[in-house]
């Protein structure tokens, strides 16, 4: 059985329906992923993500690496057992935490330099407390591997978009050397604690056609089970991410998964990465979001995908968050409910709300599935947008 497989294709766009088959279970795409940084979704724990419910997560390498670290992880048997979540897991490199938080702390910790990039890997100094770290291409991988997540990313170098083109370039190509060792590495052994898993090389190239281009065309030249697409702008500027879909799309195999990410700062984003033929995203948006009363709704005339629960209006507005959403939350409280917990403060508000916006993101992928396998995935769409 191969890794993926695609099961159909709009006829009026790139959006595809397929299964993701890992040892932990299928993936049915087009699928959301929660964000699971340090090996827990927020608020939230699994048996709310199970009841969701959720295909797969997603952990973040950097955040794990510091705390508690890899060995120990690795000494409970893998993610899987140490956090007790029995369905597929995604480890991101790193990488972008790395850069990102870097240059985010650097003032903070008296202009020392926290990030070095040579041509072996990164020398970067914790968050947290200062303390010295390196990751290169084959430590991004051991430690991945001794996470034991079902699929895992190549190490690569986020460039921010407005970095010069020379730059762009020189980072671009860096990963993909970096991503050459880091398929060597991890074909050294693609199996651990007792299951397969699967990498991704990741397309870089920043706002820069030609870049995403080649960039496109060499990472899918190399033997990776799937493709992502990452840079500053993937997810957080959503007109240049269509724009980057836009040029990678014909350049990436169609017989793998597409992951966009970053992807999910509102419901309408998730629909038009897939349009453009993304099968997996990620975010952590509906639950920071959640976390401060912004909740999803839709589809709306206005097309106003959220609210703010914390509105005086909602006080005493008796309906449920969204009327059509089927979430443990909506079946059983009150906008008033919600508001009067955020207004106390109550812990239970932010998981409440957390439930509501995971569902939300979920039950829209299922819908827009759905629709593609039916060929109005466009008519669905511009119920959203």
């Amino acid at each position: 059985m191969s890794f993926f497989e695609l099961q159909h294709k709009d006829k009026s766009s790139h959006a595809r329906a397929g299964i993701i088959h890992t040892d932990h279970g299928d993936i049915t795409t087009p699928i959301f992923m929660p964000v699971g940084t340090q090996a827990s979704v927020k608020t939230l724990d699994q048996t709310d993500l199970a009841n969701l419910p959720t295909q797969i997560i997603l952990s973040n390498t950097y955040h794990l690496h510091l705390r508690p670290g890899e060995d120990l992880i690795n000494d409970f048997g893998g993610l899987h057992k140490f956090m007790n979540w029995p369905k597929p897991i995604l480890t991101d490199s790193g990488g972008f935490q790395v850069f990102s938080l870097g240059l985010q702390k650097n003032a903070e910790l008296d202009n020392k330099k926290l990030v070095s990039i040579d041509e072996d890997g990164v020398t970067f100094r914790s968050h947290i407390d200062g303390s010295s770290h390196r990751f290169t291409a084959e430590s991004a991988i051991d430690t991945q591997h001794k996470l034991g997540a079902d699929i895992i990313m190549a190490f690569d170098e986020c460039t921010p978009d407005s970095a010069e083109e020379k730059y762009v370039r020189e980072a671009m190509e860096r990963t993909h050397r970096w991503a050459e060792r880091s398929l060597a590495e991890h074909q050294k052994n693609t199996k651990h604690h007792g299951y397969r898993q699967f990498l991704f090389g990741i397309i870089q190239g920043s706002n820069r056609k030609h870049l995403r281009e080649e960039s496109a065309k060499y990472i899918s030249s190399l033997d990776f089970d799937g493709i992502a697409i990452g840079g500053e702008s993937v997810g957080y500027n959503m007109e240049a991410t269509k724009d980057i879909l836009d040029w990678v799309y014909p350049l990436i195999p169609e017989n793998k998964p597409h992951y966009a990410m970053g992807v999910g700062l509102s419901p309408a984003d998730l629909l038009i990465a897939i349009e453009h033929g993304v099968d997996m995203f990620d975010c952590v948006a509906p639950t920071r979001l959640a976390r401060h009363g912004m909740l999803f709704v839709g589809p709306t005339e206005d097309k106003k995908l959220r609210i703010n629960i914390t509105n005086a209006k909602f006080a005493k507005d008796s309906a449920p968050i969204d009327k059509d959403c089927t979430c443990s939350t909506c079946k059983n409280y009150s906008r008033a409910y919600l508001h009067h917990l955020f207004n106390a403060q109550e812990m239970s508000a932010m998981r409440l709300a957390s439930i509501h916006n995971l569902h939300f993101m979920l039950d829209l992928t299922r819908q827009a599935r759905e629709a593609i396998l039916e060929d109005r995935f466009m008519e669905f769409k511009k119920q959203w947008i």
